[in-house]
């Protein structure tokens, strides 16, 4: 009987964002499925794991969900491929591809900011199980759920900063989650921390073994799914209340507001211009011709 209550979601879609919940474990799973793109996210799928967190926030028999990614990476972030059509280019009167206007980067930055508010923000417990990389939008989800589960092969860091800026991402959340140093330091390197450096810091709930994860993942799950229903709401609402008095105030607002004025960046010539050798060149000679700019004259990446 208890077989007939399990439930799930995005069977017959696209199977990029799988989805499922059960009411009787009270845990749902959202997992990020492009292990062969190193789970990088596109805009549809922004829109459907918004669809899935909405839906939890819904059902009353759900208590918790884990955000994980399938294969041995969270995710990677954002897919480079496609982010710069989000915002569209039109043609000026001389028919010429002009840049997206402020207003256009506004609209659409604040539509992909609500993946991460919603889990920021979101009623039921939320945790992310975390292996391989963690980057750009694979950071903003570890640091905006309320627990974590990270292995010891995780990579973490907002390496987009180099070729877009260092103010990506909600600045409150990395300030208040990770701490003004150690947030500089990724924002301003735009390096890739190994977890390992990070562990005894304290910013993350479980640290373990890669091959570890998912399960530590699943029994941290159902503890949390022991508890009282109307007391884990409650107690959100409370965390929330709290944070916000601590420093957590206008992060909602900053976080695409500042994304959408600072990564609108003239270059100099001794500077790195990452938009305009994408054009120029397919994504991974861009790759290539960014490592070898950030890296030049150094034997190894910091």
């Amino acid at each position: 009987m208890a077989e007939n209550l399990r439930v799930m979601k995005d069977e017959n879609v696209n199977d990029d964002v799988l989805y499922e919940k059960d009411p009787v474990t009270h845990i749902a799973r959202i997992t990020l499925n492009r292990p062969a793109k190193l789970n990088a996210m596109t805009l549809d799928m922004y829109e459907r794991i918004i669809a899935h967190l909405d839906d939890v926030a819904e059902d009353d028999h759900i208590k918790v969900v884990i955000l994980r990614g399938a294969g041995e990476n969270f995710t990677s972030g954002v897919d480079m491929a496609e982010v710069y059509n989000w915002y569209g280019s039109p043609n000026g009167p001389n028919g010429k591809k002009r840049r997206p206007s402020q207003r256009r980067r506004l609209v659409v930055d604040r539509r992909t900011s609500r993946v991460y508010d919603r889990v920021t923000y979101h009623p039921k417990v939320t945790i992310a199980a975390v292996r391989g990389f963690a980057l750009g939008g694979g950071l903003e989800f570890l640091m905006s759920s309320d627990l974590s589960v990270v292995g010891d092969d995780a990579k973490i860091g907002m390496p987009a900063t180099r070729y877009l800026g260092p103010v990506l991402g909600d600045l409150h959340l990395f300030f208040h989650r990770l701490g003004p140093v150690l947030a500089k330091d990724l924002l301003l390197t735009g390096r890739i921390a190994p977890a390992t450096e990070l562990a005894g810091l304290g910013v993350f709930t479980r640290f373990v073994p890669a091959a570890d994860v998912h399960t530590v993942a699943e029994e941290l799950a159902a503890q949390v799914a022991r508890m009282p229903a109307d007391g884990i709401v409650i107690a959100k609402e409370a965390y929330r209340l709290v944070e916000q008095s601590m420093g957590m105030a206008l992060s909602e607002v900053s976080s695409y507001l500042l994304h959408a004025y600072g990564t609108n960046l003239q270059f100099e010539e001794d500077e790195f211009n990452f938009v305009q050798n994408r054009s120029a060149n397919d994504l991974a000679e861009t790759f290539d011709k960014a490592e070898e700019f950030y890296l030049d004259g150094r034997s190894e990446q910091p």
